[in-house]
């Protein structure tokens, strides 16, 4: 008697051949992210070694329980995230979406501070234009916010997606590659994080 998918868990139905076609494509695409990331790292502890009073005092004016509150959501979005990818696999799409609209509704509080953290910056007349620190501030946490909307709508499209199929072995791979997208931003802030918030608090 033939079985469907849905009795057979996602993670063997997913074929080596067919697994290949995108993770490979995904991690390339985050490797890649991540060494610019990494680049401008780089320069700021460059820029910082020459204007370390400038950066310790700006980077003490940031609050570090809104960082650390930062850090909290992402990593615990991401945790959720798991328990998708783990209910994907064993072909629980009820499950699955559940998870994926926890994790959502989680990171969305991410956006949130960051507003708040952003329109008190601004409010004080603290722009990317103030200082050398600052400048990299809003360059780099505009830039991980960009890639956090981009993890944010790959959730809400995984979450539409599961809702309208059968968990197979394509649609177990797409969430494996949101998932990995989405696990590159909350990387990204775990290093941001302590550059920015921790290297000037007194």
């Amino acid at each position: 008697m033939q079985m469907s998918v849905l009795q057979i868990p996602a993670a063997q139905a997913a074929t080596p051949a067919h697994r290949a076609n995108l993770l490979p494509g995904v991690l390339w695409f985050i490797l890649a992210d991540i060494m610019v990331f990494f680049m401008i790292f780089a320069d700021f502890m460059m820029q910082r070694a020459g204007q370390l009073d400038v950066f310790e005092q700006s980077a003490a004016t940031l609050d570090v329980q809104l960082g650390v509150l930062n850090t909290l959501i992402l990593i615990t979005s991401g945790l959720f995230v798991v328990f998708a990818v783990n209910a994907a696999k064993a072909g629980d799409r009820g499950a699955t979406r559940r998870w994926l609209l926890v994790s959502f509704v989680v990171g969305a509080g991410f956006a949130v501070t960051k507003w708040y953290e952003w329109s008190g910056k601004l409010d004080q007349g603290i722009t990317m234009y103030t200082n050398d620190y600052y400048m990299f501030y809003y360059t780099l946490t505009g830039a991980h916010l960009l890639h956090f909307i981009g993890g944010m709508v790959a959730l809400a499209i995984l979450w539409f997606l599961v809702g309208r199929q059968q968990i197979n072995a394509r649609l177990l791979n797409t969430i494996e590659a949101g998932a990995l997208y989405w696990h590159m931003v909350d990387l990204l802030w775990i290093f941001l994080f302590p550059m920015l918030y921790l290297l000037g608090a007194r």
